[in-house]
């Protein structure tokens, strides 16, 4: 049984900028959780130890890879690829834009780095589509600039089951994101979990948790189906063999 989640869980911020020159998506803001330090402090430390070949940055989707349940699929993709999960639940793209400037990526090359994240800001934050756009693209180019021999693999907002605004404002931000690129190649992943226009539920671990929730997380076989779908393009982007 995967654990409990609390559905978008707020991130708290651990202090505000006195101006931010724009949207907080786009302003880099850490957080107040004692575990979300750690978990930083544990990251820096590892990606230091490995000198990653890929990394993978997001949120508690990306995150997920590490839980027990999820493992034999993580190693059946990524074992060999002297990778890195650089997710972090709760995380909006404010949080992930100040872990880039604040170590993560700092003093390594990976060959490739998959980006999945936007999801949390249409949570309680409720940030509008164009600012979550804004927030993808400063963390694209902080990417360029700290890792400019590396390859951008940018996903697609997962579809959820949460509101009709967040499936609404989802759409609008995959529809704009090819444009957003900024020379990534990007992959939308939503017919991975859409079947005949309609969220398939059976690829969510949420739904089946006690009490149910919303779908909002791939269960295992949803992960490795999202991974099928961006390993034609990963394969490239490494320069090794398809996974499969």
């Amino acid at each position: 049984m995967l654990p409990r989640r609390t559905l978008l869980a707020f991130p708290l911020t651990a202090a505000l900028p006195a101006q931010a020159k724009g949207p907080l998506a786009a302003t880099p803001l850490s957080r107040a959780d004692a575990w979300w330090k750690a978990r930083h402090e544990a990251k820096l430390a590892e990606i230091k130890a490995k000198k990653p070949n890929l990394i993978f940055l997001g949120d508690s989707i990306t995150q997920d890879w590490e839980h027990p349940e999820y493992a034999q699929a993580w190693q059946r993709f990524y074992g060999d690829r002297n990778a890195v999960n650089l997710g972090f639940k709760g995380d909006a793209t404010s949080h992930l834009l100040w872990r880039i400037q604040n170590g993560e990526v700092a003093s390594i090359a990976p060959k490739a780095a998959v980006v999945l994240i936007g999801a949390n800001n249409m949570g309680r934050l409720h940030w509008p589509a164009d600012e979550t756009l804004l927030g993808i693209d400063a963390i694209l180019a902080e990417l360029r600039r700290r890792l400019p021999t590396t390859k951008i693999l940018l996903l697609s907002v997962l579809p959820s089951e949460r509101n009709d605004w967040v499936t609404e404002t989802t759409k609008t931000i995959n529809r704009a994101l090819p444009a957003h690129a900024n020379g990534a190649t990007f992959v939308d992943v939503t017919n991975v979990f859409v079947k005949n226009g309609r969220l398939d539920k059976t690829l969510f671990s949420d739904p089946f948790m006690t009490p149910p929730e919303p779908a909002l997380h791939p269960s295992p076989a949803g992960q490795i189906l999202l991974s099928q779908a961006i390993e034609p393009h990963l394969s490239v982007l490494l320069g090794d063999r398809p996974h499969k």
